[in-house]
């Protein structure tokens, strides 16, 4: 299956900058800008080029018939959530209990403009002790960039201004109102 997407993204003109250090057994690679619906079949793409164990959590029910079956074979993980426990904490378990965990999502949430980004990324990566990768899809330039790893310090806003920002400013077309309150200090 991996060289089927492989060939795709290669036909289709598309290359991939950075790595994921193939010794980070887990991370959270955070996807932005969430922009197209081709966002996960670029992703697929980049993975098997990459030709590293991506994979991606979601909740129980997309694990069931009749689609159940691609979502695993795609490299999906059900998170179980209990009465007791939220989505974040939930994750974060899951990401504990895991030998390796490379897994990505994408924190906007929507592929809308949206003025902030979901939290839960990053709480997943405080919670479960690992870092955050920064992954951009440059359509323009059929570019899909991968960032160096962070440890989040528990501070979502000193990171989000100190880094993750960063990151997305050097990116070539991606105007997203998050970027710019963040850098004003708007977290509301």
């Amino acid at each position: 299956m991996n060289a089927i997407f492989r060939f795709f993204f290669k036909l289709a003109g598309w290359k991939v900058t950075g790595s994921v250090p193939h010794d980070l057994k887990k991370a959270v690679l955070a996807v932005c800008p969430h922009t197209k619906w081709q966002d996960f079949f670029v992703g697929l793409g980049a993975r098997a080029t990459m030709r590293q164990k991506i994979g991606y959590l979601g909740k129980e029910e997309l694990f069931k018939p009749p689609f159940g079956f691609i979502f695993k074979a795609l490299g999906g993980t059900p998170v179980v959530r209990s009465k007791n426990m939220n989505l974040v904490e939930s994750y974060a378990k899951a990401i504990k209990s895991a030998d390796d965990m490379l897994f990505a999502l994408a924190p906007e949430g929507t592929r809308g403009n949206v003025q902030k980004l979901k939290t839960g990324f990053y709480y997943m990566a405080v919670g479960g002790e690992i870092p955050i990768i920064p992954v951009a899809f440059d359509f323009e330039k059929k570019d899909v960039i991968i960032g160096d790893p962070f440890s989040p310090s528990g501070n979502f806003a000193k990171d989000m201004q100190e880094w993750f920002v960063p990151f997305f400013k050097t990116i070539h077309n991606v105007n997203k109102d998050w970027i710019t309150n963040y850098e004003k200090g708007i977290f509301e």
